[in-house]
C-alpha cells in the first residue's frame, strides 16, 4: 500500500462537468444484442454504494475478463490503447456505464456494433443499439488514446517515468488508465498486450504468454493473469528494463523488472525476496499466485511517483532509490508489500471501509519480521508488545481524529495510521484474547474461505468466532467500530492518553508510514 494520505478531490474537476455526447456510426447501424420480449430494460446505476468512494463502480453487469492492448510511442509519449471487456448483465439494460476519466475515447462497440457513448465526469455511458437482456453475455470494445502526463499526481493512476510509464491505480484511479468497473467487488481475469518501441520493454501483471517481434522494430509482449484481479491491482509498464528471473520456495517463479542502468545496484534488495516468501509461507500458507516480483520503475521524482511501494498483483512497484538502502531499512516494508499478496490481492476488501484488513495485516507481519531480526523501529522499540503499548496510548486520539479502525470518516482520512497501526492493534488484541495458535488458525481460515474474492470486516469477525469457538462479535466490533479504545486483554496496566481537541494524530501517523519511521 502506498504510504501517504491520498488526495481525493475529484479529478473530473480538471476537465469540467459538462457532458460530451458522442454518437458512433452505429447510432443507426446494426443493433447489438436484442432485448427479450417484454423486457425493455433500464439504465444501470452508476455506483456500487461504497461508503468511502460512492461514485466508484456501476451496476447492471459483472466483468469476467479484460483484454488491454497498449502501444507506447516514445516520441510523443502517448499511449494508443484498446480495452475489450467481456461481461454478463445482471439486469436488462438500456444503458450501462464504465468508470473512465482523462482518456480520449474514439469508438465504443458492443457485440461488434458501434454504440452511442457519452463521457460525463468520471463515467463513460454506453447505449447499445438495443437493450441487453438480463443474463446476456456482451463484449465491449473501447478504443482510445491517453497522455500519462495529462493529470498530475496524485489524481492519476499513471506513473510517468524517465523512459516510459508504470501504473498505480489504488484505490480509485485505475479508470484514469483504462475504462473499467473500478471497484474491488468486480474482480476479473486480465490479458495484457504491451507494444514497446525498440530499446524498451513492455511488461505487465501475470505470466508471459508470447513475444512478437514486429516489422517496424517494435516488440509486443502478452501477459495473462492466472487468477482474478481487482482493477486497482493492475500493473502495466514500459521502460528500459532488464528481466531478472530466480526461483523461490517450491520452485515459485520470481521475476523482477529492473531499470537496466540500476540492475547491479538493486540486486542486493531483490535477492531478499526468496527468504521473504519462505518466512511468510510458514505463517500464511503457500504463496497464492503464479509468480512474484518487484518493479523498481525508473523514477524517483516525487511529483511523478508519490509513494514508496504498491502491491500491484504479481509485480510490486517501488521507488528505485528506496531499495538501495540497507536491509534493516527496507526488509520490513518489503514484507509489508508481500503480505498484501494475501491480504489485499488474494482476498480484497469488499468496500474501502474494510481497508484495515489489508493494511493492518501487512503492518502486523511486517513488524513481526522486523522484531524477529532485532531491528529497532522508527520509535527505537524492539518488540511488538512495546510498539503496541505505545500505539494503545494513542488509541482515543486516533479514533477522534481518524474515526474507528473500520469506519474511516472520509476518503481524505482513509489512509491515516488508524487503518495501519490501528489495525495492528486490533489483531494484537485478538491474538492476546484467543492465543497464538487459534489466531493463526483464524488467519488461514479467512484466507481459504475468501480466496480470489472479496471480504468484509463482518466476514472476518464471523470466521474468528467460528474458528475460536466463541462469539467474538462484541469484542471485535468494540475494537473496530467503537469510539473509545477497549481494554487490552492480558495488559490491565496499559493506559490510553486522553485525546486533545484537534491534534490530527491519525494524519501524522499516516505521514510517518514512510516505512523506516513506522515499520
Amino acid at each position: 500500500m502506498r504510504y501517504r494520505t491520498r488526495v481525493t478531490a475529484p479529478a473530473a474537476a480538471l476537465f469540467g462537468t459538462a457532458a460530451a455526447l458522442t454518437v458512433g456510426g452505429g447510432a443507426h447501424a446494426a443493433p447489438g444484442a436484442p432485448g427479450g420480449p417484454g423486457e425493455p430494460g433500464t439504465p444501470g446505476t452508476e455506483t456500487l454504494g461504497d461508503p468511502v468512494y460512492p461514485n466508484l463502480g456501476n451496476t447492471g453487469y459483472r466483468v469476467h475478463e479484460y483484454h488491454l492492448d497498449f502501444a507506447y510511442d516514445a516520441t510523443t509519449r502517448l499511449v494508443d490503447a484498446t480495452a475489450t471487456l467481456k461481461l454478463r448483465t445482471t439486469q436488462a439494460l438500456t444503458r450501462f456505464s464504465l468508470d473512465c476519466l482523462g482518456l480520449d475515447i474514439r469508438t465504443v462497440r458492443t457485440n461488434g456494433h458501434e454504440a452511442v457513448f457519452e463521457q460525463v465526469e468520471e463515467k463513460l455511458r454506453i447505449t447499445p443499439g438495443r437493450p441487453l437482456p438480463k443474463g446476456a453475455a456482451a463484449t465491449v470494445r473501447v478504443e482510445y488514446s491517453a497522455d500519462p502526463r495529462r493529470i498530475p499526481q496524485p489524481l492519476t493512476g499513471w506513473v510517468v517515468t524517465l523512459d516510459g510509464f508504470a501504473v498505480a491505480g489504488q484505490p480509485n484511479l485505475a479508470h484514469t488508465v483504462f475504462p473499467c468497473n473500478d471497484h474491488p467487488q468486480d474482480k476479473a481475469d486480465f490479458t495484457f498486450r504491451v507494444t514497446a518501441p525498440a530499446g524498451l520493454k513492455g511488461v505487465a501483471s501475470g505470466r508471459l504468454v508470447c513475444t512478437e517481434n514486429l516489422a517496424d522494430g517494435r516488440t509486443a509482449t502478452t501477459y495473462r493473469s492466472a487468477s482474478p484481479m481487482a482493477t486497482e491491482l493492475v500493473q502495466i509498464s514500459v521502460g528500459d528494463y532488464v528481466i531478472k528471473e530466480r526461483q523461490g520456495p517450491h520452485g515459485l517463479p520470481l521475476r523482477d523488472v529492473v531499470p537496466t542502468a540500476r540492475a547491479e545496484a538493486l540486486e542486493p534488495a531483490l535477492a531478499l525476496t526468496p527468504g521473504h516468501v519462505e518466512w511468510l509461507e510458514a505463517r500464511l500458507g503457500a504463496y497464492p499466485f503464479e509468480m512474484y516480483g518487484i518493479l523498481p520503475c525508473n523514477s524517483d521524482d516525487p511529483l511523478a511517483f508519490d509513494f514508496t511501494g504498491l502491491e500491484t498483483q504479481t509485480l510490486t512497484i517501488y521507488k528505485p532509490n528506496y531499495l538501495l538502502q540497507a536491509e534493516p531499512k527496507i526488509g520490513s516494508h518489503m514484507m509489508h508489500e508481500l503480505v498484501h499478496t494475501y491480504f489485499g490481492n488474494l482476498v480484497s476488501p469488499a468496500t474501502w471501509a474494510d481497508l484495515w484488513l489489508n493494511e493492518g495485516h501487512a503492518d502486523y507481519y511486517g513488524l513481526l519480521y522486523r522484531y524477529e531480526r532485532g531491528w529497532a523501529d522508527g520509535l527505537g522499540l524492539l518488540s511488538l508488545e512495546a510498539r503496541m503499548k505505545a500505539t494503545y496510548a494513542l488509541g482515543d486520539q486516533w479514533r477522534k481524529d481518524s474515526g474507528p479502525v473500520a469506519a474511516p470518516p472520509s476518503a481524505a482520512r482513509l489512509f491515516d495510521g488508524q487503518r495501519y497501526l490501528g489495525g495492528v492493534l486490533v489483531l494484537f488484541a485478538l491474538r492476546e484474547l484467543v492465543g497464538e495458535d487459534v489466531f493463526h488458525a483464524i488467519e488461514r481460515a479467512f484466507l481459504d474461505r475468501y480466496r480470489n474474492s472479496v471480504a468484509t470486516t463482518q466476514n472476518y469477525i464471523d470466521v474468528a468466532s467460528e474458528v475460536s469457538g466463541q462469539d467474538l462479535s462484541g469484542f471485535l466490533r468494540d475494537w473496530l467500530y467503537g469510539t473509545v479504545t477497549p481494554r487490552m486483554p492480558n495488559h490491565p496496566d496499559w493506559t490510553v492518553t486522553p485525546p486533545k481537541s484537534s491534534l490530527a494524530a491519525g494524519r501524522s501517523a499516516a505521514r510517518s508510514h514512510d516505512n523506516s519511521a513506522t515499520l
